[in-house]
């Protein structure tokens, strides 16, 4: 049986929508020269920075701690990843560790994503959901022109994904059950989160969000509701 269509759609973000690597690593060259660190790959530092990202997501529901934007973990992260070359950013110009750690406000938009949204808007809401901050989010939307009706995710909910909070909440402040919202990401376990909640499921490859290599969470793939391989695919796939 054909699953109807969503009443919503709620996105993931980071790697769904935006490049975060190719924005990080662009940023993080420019630092890592500025320090006198060439040595250091800017890809290499990238994908050490997300791989903390990634660790401290699962962790965080059980971790007891009261809630933080991802602004904030994003800078405990990077602290983290420049003590792990040797760096103290502690003895660092703040502001420039800052302005690095901002990076992630100035990610651009993957070719088909904003053309791509403002189609599923023309069929129903289209919000975030995920676990970036809400100005963080507005920084990208007005850097890259994407036209979201609401600006929603762990800022809103108060928890970050894969906690059901995150996705239960969503929908619940939509004012529509679980099975009305579709969580669009180029994740499999947050996909596979989403669904366990009860929401339908649309994925979008993005071959390049690891610059080539594998994703991280390959082994959690599943036959989603939705598959495209881009957001405009996933439009045309709803006939809007």
């Amino acid at each position: 049986m054909t699953r109807p269509l969503p009443r919503a759609f709620g996105f993931d973000v980071f790697g769904t929508v935006v490049d975060w690597r190719g924005g990080v690593i662009r940023d993080a060259a420019v630092f890592l020269a500025h320090i006198g660190r060439t040595d250091v790959d800017p890809a290499g530092f990238a994908d050490a920075w997300r791989r903390r990202y990634l660790d401290t997501m699962r962790a965080y529901a059980t971790s007891g701690r009261n809630f933080v934007t991802l602004d904030v973990l994003h800078r405990e992260m990077l602290d983290e990843t420049l003590r792990a070359i040797a760096v103290d950013p502690d003895a660092l110009d703040e502001s420039l560790v800052a302005d690095l750690n901002r990076s992630w406000h100035r990610l651009d938009p993957w070719p088909d994503a904003v053309a791509g949204i403002a189609r599923l808007k023309t069929l129903c809401p289209v919000v975030t959901l995920t676990n970036g901050n809400i100005a963080l989010m507005l920084a990208m939307a007005r850097r890259g022109g994407l036209p979201w009706d609401a600006l929603l995710g762990a800022e809103v909910t108060r928890v970050y994904k894969p906690d059901p909070a995150a996705y239960l909440r969503t929908a619940a402040i939509l004012g529509l059950a679980p099975s009305d919202l579709c969580l669009v990401a180029s994740h499999h376990a947050d996909l596979a989160a989403a669904r366990a909640c009860g929401l339908a499921t649309a994925y979008v490859a993005r071959p390049m969000e690891f610059g080539g290599a594998p994703a991280p969470d390959a082994s959690a793939r599943q036959v989603w509701d939705w598959s495209c391989e881009g957001i405009d695919d996933l439009a045309d796939q709803m006939g809007c």
